[in-house]
C-alpha cells in the first residue's frame, strides 16, 4: 500500500501529485515526477513572461534611452512593471527623478514578497543576494504554489533563472530592433509597453473593490495627464487603493448600528 506523506514534509509532493511508494525505487521515481511537474511550470511561467522583454527593450529605444541603457536597466532593475513605470515617464517627457520614484513605489512591492519568500527558502546568507534579486512576481507565485521546501525552492530558482536570462536576451534584441527600424513611434511599439502590463494586470483585477480602484487610479492618470508634469499622474494615481479603503470604512456601520447589514463593497470574483 503506499504510504502517503503529510503536507508539512519538506519534501513532499506538490498537490495533486500521488504519494511515493515505500520501495525506494518508488520513492525517487515519484520524487523525480514530482520534479519534473515543478519545473514545467517554472519554465511555462519563465518563457511566457519573458518574451515581453522585446517590448521592453523597443519601448525603452522609443523614449530614447540606449541599449546600454536599456540592457543596464534589465540586468540591474529586473522588475518589469517598474522598468515600463520608468521608461513610460521618460517618454512623456518627466523628470528622471519622478519618473525614479514611480518605478521604486512600484518595485517596493517585492519587499513584502521577500519577507514571506525568506522563510520558505531558508536559504544561507551567501545565496541570498541572488535570491532577492530574483524575487519579483512571477517568481514569487512560482514558489508559493509549491508544497514543501524543496519544490519551493526548484521552482523559484528555475523560474527566476529562466526568466531573467530571456528577459534580458529580448529587452536586447527589442532595443536593437528598434534602433534599426528608427521611429518607434511611427510603428506603434511605444504603445507596447502599456499593452503589454494591462495584460499582466487584466487577469489579476477579479473583485469588485479591485475594479473601482482601477477604475478610480484610471480616472486620476488619465485627467491629471494635461495638467501635471510627466510621471507625476502615476504617482498620485497609486493614491486610489487608500481612497477607497478609506470610502469603503467609512460605508461601514458604526458600533451603535452593529446589528445593521454592512454597507461595503460587493466582493463578487466573476
Amino acid at each position: 500500500m503506499a504510504e502517503q506523506r503529510t503536507p508539512t514534509d519538506p519534501a513532499g509532493p506538490p498537490p495533486g501529485t500521488p504519494g511515493p511508494e515505500t520501495t525506494p525505487a518508488g520513492s525517487t521515481a515519484s520524487r523525480a515526477a514530482g520534479d519534473r511537474a515543478v519545473v514545467r511550470d517554472a519554465l511555462g511561467v519563465g518563457l511566457a513572461v519573458g518574451l515581453s522583454g522585446f517590448a521592453f527593450g523597443a519601448t525603452a529605444a522609443g523614449a530614447g534611452l540606449t541599449v546600454a541603457q536599456a540592457c543596464a536597466l534589465s540586468l540591474l532593475v529586473f522588475t518589469g512593471a517598474s522598468q515600463f513605470a520608468l521608461v513610460g515617464a521618460l517618454a512623456a517627457g518627466g523628470n528622471p527623478f519622478t519618473a525614479a520614484a514611480g518605478a521604486f513605489f512600484l518595485g517596493a512591492r517585492n519587499a513584502f514578497y521577500g519577507l514571506r519568500l525568506s522563510q520558505l527558502l531558508a536559504l544561507p546568507c551567501a545565496g541570498r543576494p541572488l535570491a532577492a534579486h530574483w524575487v519579483i512576481d512571477e517568481t514569487s507565485a512560482v514558489a508559493l504554489a509549491q508544497r514543501g521546501r524543496r519544490h519551493t525552492r526548484l521552482g523559484f530558482f528555475v523560474t527566476g533563472a529562466t526568466l531573467y536570462v530571456l528577459w534580458n536576451a529580448t529587452t536586447l534584441l527589442g532595443a536593437l530592433g528598434a534602433e534599426a527600424i528608427g521611429d518607434t513611434g511611427a510603428w506603434g511599439l511605444d504603445a507596447a509597453g502599456p499593452a503589454v502590463f494591462l495584460a499582466l494586470l487584466a487577469p489579476m483585477v477579479r473583485t469588485t473593490r479591485e475594479r473601482v480602484t482601477a477604475a478610480l487610479a484610471v480616472l486620476l492618470g488619465l485627467g491629471l495627464l494635461p495638467v501635471l508634469p510627466g510621471g507625476v499622474p502615476v504617482l498620485v494615481a497609486a493614491l486610489a487603493a487608500p481612497a477607497v479603503l478609506w470610502a469603503e470604512g467609512r460605508r461601514r456601520p458604526r458600533p451603535d448600528t452593529a446589528g445593521e447589514e454592512p454597507r461595503t463593497f460587493e466582493e463578487n470574483p466573476r
